[in-house]
């Protein structure tokens, strides 16, 4: 089967009887994961050993979180900016990078899009609703809003969801200046950027909402399983 690798928060929770430093990631992840026909395999933020992980998985998928440190891309941190998660950063940076050096099938979901549009020298809106003058994008705390997106036609991101999408949206950051090397594929109607494309590859998709959360609209992890799949054929027959 196709292993697909999740990266996951590192943050202080409480569980039971203990109140500690987790690794841990929503559920809905591991199940969207196992919907599409997949294996999911947790990958927490740790110093070292980003190659070595890529070399045993078939896919990633650069989840949600917290905000991208904006000194990253060259920003003091705004008042509504969280405070950094440093080793995260530097993880799925890693990851990221080596996921495309690797051709590895890359889906960037939410953080996962600013991770990856920042890692390739991107920035970011700090703060969405100063932008846009709303907060559809996250209505409150752990409340999704419901944003329409418009899919360029004749991107791959077309392809797999069709022109129009309504979608699951968490989010008070967005994409600022795009990256070299990344293709916007579908803007909310505030011009928000809410996927992109990275030309060239054979997968690599990045969405500001969160696709996990619909189980009704696999599409976008099923493709990713795909696409892990045919990875996992061409390294074999590289090998053999």
């Amino acid at each position: 089967m196709t292993v697909i690798g999740l990266t996951t928060y590192a943050e202080p929770a409480t569980m039971l009887v203990w109140r500690r430093e987790f690794a841990m990631l929503h559920t809905t992840y591991v199940a969207a994961t196992e919907r599409a026909g997949g294996i999911a395999v947790l990958l927490p933020p740790q110093p070292l050993g980003s190659d070595e992980i890529l070399d045993r998985v078939d896919g990633l998928v650069l989840t949600g979180g917290a905000d991208v440190d904006p000194l990253r891309y060259g920003e003091a941190p705004g008042e509504r900016t969280s405070r950094p998660r440093v080793l995260r950063d530097e993880w799925e940076t890693a990851l990221a990078r080596g996921a495309l050096d690797r051709d590895l099938p890359l889906l960037a979901i939410c953080r996962g899009l600013q991770v990856l549009n920042v890692a390739l020298g991107g920035s970011l809106h700090q703060h969405l609703p100063d932008v846009v003058g709303h907060e559809g994008h996250q209505p409150s705390p752990g409340v999704f809003g419901a944003v329409g997106v418009d899919i360029e036609p004749g991107t791959r991101t077309a392809e797999l969801i069709g022109p129009v999408v309504s979608v699951s949206c968490h989010h008070h950051q967005a994409l600022a200046r795009l990256a070299p090397g990344l293709k916007v594929t579908g803007r909310a109607d505030d011009g928000t950027v809410e996927a992109v494309e990275v030309p060239g590859q054979a997968f690599a998709i990045g969405v500001q909402w969160h696709p996990e959360e619909d189980s009704d609209d696999g599409r976008l992890f099923a493709a990713l399983v795909s696409a892990g799949q045919r990875y996992r054929e061409r390294m074999r027959e590289g090998v053999s």
